[in-house]
């Protein structure tokens, strides 16, 4: 790789919402399902290719989580980016299903990886990551619905933050016609139980399954925004390809599977994304599949970029997230006058309050997600956009602004507005010391404050 010049970051785009992502891949083992449809056979990690960039760093360092972490903070290094606010996150298969000790050394070995040190226990390692330079200030798990209902006390113990839920569609004829294996009802489940714990909920959604057309898909997708059983809080869009080794693959040469072409698939994804409200953001839109493992179905991966220069060239404004961040804002045009705006709206059986730091033009500078539940308040994300800065570096449009500490006073108001004794907040290991400062202190793996 060529170095970058002294002031010039590589890949800009990779930390412009106020965090570094670290991807780390797990080791290659089948779900104990079995097989969906749609996943390949290709001897790596559960549905991803071995020239999946990730696959390719993480096969390379046979798998070990350690290495991981340390190889990708020294590439942002080396490509001019700021390594003190990390997010990991766990790709490549059921996490949950994984043997239980193999399990904790990962995580374990992930928290080293950031400390540059290897701790005797998990508890040591975090301990040391409160402080440490590169600090854990989110981890994701990807998991199914069916699975992580029963390992939410220790996804907390571990420090988890995030979770995603392979949903695909809300749909129990599709899911057996697919072999999902699990039912809507343990999506429904599974949603709620995560948010009373104060996770936040990314869902992965599959246009085009067997089994569905374009009109069932959005009919589907509207649904999972109108109905509080779901609203999750980000998206991953993922239209159904075909891949070599998988039954759908089968299924295309006997002609009883047809994809998508491009131009439904567009039509499918701006009309999904205009249905998207302000609470939720969408991570990304298509796999980084390769071509030479793509059977049928589209292969222009920079799809997302398209969609999005085709709509703001239309002029058509988004609710999503992303499409709003400051990060991806004209700074020379950028008007720095802010307000709060707060949107309620029932989600699993309790009260969601979506605080967002917004200007005139509806760009986005801030977030607050506050669920109120018989399971009390809780705060489920904190999260100022804007380009990362180092731990104590001033901010110029966004971050270390002062921006987090107004959300979070709002947070308390409401709280106490509803009676309520207490303000829980869930925490990246790596954030406590800032919410220590707020007068908030651990109790039970969540930073909590008493609002008497």
């Amino acid at each position: 790789m060529q170095l970058p010049l002294k002031n010039e970051k590589r890949k800009p785009t990779k930390t412009l919402s106020g965090i570094t992502p670290v991807a780390v891949m797990l080791p290659p083992r089948p779900c104990n399902h079995g097989s969906c449809v749609y996943c390949p056979n290709l001897n790596v990690p559960q549905s991803y290719t071995p020239k999946s960039p990730v696959v390719l760093r993480a096969k390379a360092l046979r798998y070990d989580a350690y290495k991981q972490v340390q190889t990708r903070i020294n590439a942002f290094e080396l490509m001019n980016h700021p390594t003190e606010k990390i997010e990991l996150i766990l790709m490549g298969g059921t996490f949950l299903e994984y043997p239980e000790k193999f399990q904790k050394k990962f995580i374990k070995s992930l928290y080293d990886g950031l400390n540059g040190k290897i701790s005797k226990t998990l508890e040591q390692a975090q301990k040391i990551n409160e402080t440490t330079k590169h600090r854990c200030i989110a981890l994701c798990i990807e998991t199914r619905p069916d699975v992580c209902i029963n390992h939410i006390d220790k996804m907390r113990k571990w420090g988890v933050t995030r979770v995603e839920l392979g949903v695909q569609i809300i749909d129990d004829d599709i899911y057996k016609k697919v072999k999902r294996s699990h039912t809507v009802k343990d999506v429904i489940d599974a949603t709620k139980a995560l948010k009373d714990a104060g996770f936040k909920i990314g869902y992965h959604i599959m246009p085009g399954l067997p089994g569905s057309n374009p009109k069932k898909d959005i009919q589907l997708f509207k649904k999972m925004f109108s109905n509080q059983d779901f609203k999750p809080d980000q998206l991953k869009l993922y239209p159904c390809q075909v891949m070599p080794g998988s039954e759908l693959e089968k299924m295309y040469w006997n002609k009883e599977y047809i994809p998508y072409d491009e131009k439904v698939i567009k039509e499918i994804l701006i009309k999904m994304l205009k249905l998207i409200p302000n609470y939720c953001r969408v991570m990304r839109v298509m796999r980084e599949i390769p071509t030479e493992y793509l059977v049928a179905g589209t292969t222009n991966i920079g799809l997302r970029k398209d969609l999005e220069e085709e709509l703001r060239k239309n002029k058509i404004k988004l609710k999503e997230i992303r499409y709003r961040e400051i990060g991806f804002a004209n700074k020379e045009t950028l008007n720095k006058k802010t307000k709060l705006k707060i949107t309620k709206y029932k989600a699993s059986d309790g009260k969601e309050y979506f605080l967002e730091i917004i200007n005139k033009d509806n760009i986005l500078f801030g977030l607050l997600r506050l669920r109120i539940s018989k399971a009390g308040a809780i705060v489920r994300e904190v999260h100022v956009y804007g380009q990362s800065l180092e731990l104590g570096q001033i901010g110029e449009n966004s971050q270390h602004m002062g921006l987090g500490k107004q959300l979070i006073a709002k947070a308390e108001e409401i709280a106490k507005k509803s009676k309520q004794k207490k303000l829980k907040i869930i925490s990246g290991i790596g954030v406590r010391e800032y919410y220590k400062k707020l007068g908030y202190i651990l109790e039970d793996t969540y930073m909590v404050k008493n609002l008497n």
